[in-house]
């Protein structure tokens, strides 16, 4: 007998991409499950199932780094704050931060399907009773229109979202006089798209040589401490937190004042949720 679980969850992420670099991800999660039913006509309790796979996703993969260690250029080390991540292409990037922010994977790229079928084979060490196999597929949202990835870390955060490289893949709606405005928000998810966004009181030091200038951020969060170097046309500086409240407010501003109209955003972070903000010129 097979019961399968459709948006069981979410996981947000970014990965080290060999062609894009830095790239946010979000991923919806379907799950199947195979085994014997008991007495009582069932597979299992849903309701108990559920939980139980979400909480180890959220403590394994979710809003972590997925590194493919065997991709060309990538290195890593052991460092102060745990575990250094270096890349050579397609640019420079340094990562350092505790180990599990990371996720290291034996493979030359991520992909969704290979990665379902590793995180399927850890639930499958302690399984349920009754469970005989599990699957799980990744897949992305779609999305009819605009859409962006983008990768930060929120230093005030209590939960996971501290991790100074995680993101999402996510949509963007604009608004002017009452109507979506699909150029906008065209023009502006291309912007955002595999950018890194920085929180400006974060930054120790902005490195300008003559071939490509480069940007370090660092911060101490409740997990211990972050710190990031990309090269410096990745990044996009904001002068507060990267919350999606922020960056909600932050791109209604900037596009009410680049067209002089009253601009209405709509946010999101990831699959579902996110923030609206209005900005006059």
């Amino acid at each position: 007998m097979t019961l399968f679980v459709n948006r069981l969850t979410q996981l947000d992420a970014s990965l080290w991409c060999p062609q894009r670099g830095l790239t946010g991800v979000s991923w919806f999660v379907d799950a199947e499950l195979d085994g014997e039913l008991g007495e009582d006509g069932m597979l299992f309790d849903f309701g108990e199932v559920k939980p139980w796979i979400k909480s180890r996703l959220d403590a394994g993969a979710d809003h972590t780094l997925l590194v493919p260690i065997r991709a060309p250029g990538v290195t890593t080390s052991e460092c102060s704050e745990g575990l250094c991540v270096r890349t050579t292409a397609p640019y420079a990037m340094e990562v350092r931060a505790p180990r599990q922010a990371f996720t290291l994977l034996p493979w030359t790229e991520v992909t969704p399907d290979r990665l379902a079928e590793r995180l399927a084979r850890e639930l499958m060490k302690r399984p349920p009773p009754r469970v005989s196999d599990i699957r799980l597929r990744l897949r992305t949202e779609t999305i009819d229109g605009a859409a962006y990835t983008y990768s930060h870390g929120l230093k005030h955060h209590a939960g996971n979202c501290q991790r100074i490289a995680h993101g999402h893949r996510s949509r963007l709606h604009v608004w002017q006089r009452g109507q979506r405005c699909p150029e906008l928000e065209a023009q502006w998810a291309d912007f955002l798209n595999d950018r890194y966004l920085v929180d400006k009181s974060d930054i120790v030091r902005q490195v300008e040589p003559e071939i490509r200038p480069s940007l370090t951020s660092r911060y101490r969060a409740g997990q211990g401490r972050f710190h990031i170097r990309l090269p410096l046309e990745r990044c996009i500086v904001m002068n507060v937190p990267s919350t999606i409240e922020h960056i909600a407010a932050w791109l209604a501003q900037q596009i009410a004042e680049e067209t002089g109209k009253t601009t209405r955003v709509q946010a999101f972070e990831g699959i579902d949720k996110g923030a609206i903000a209005e900005a006059k010129p």
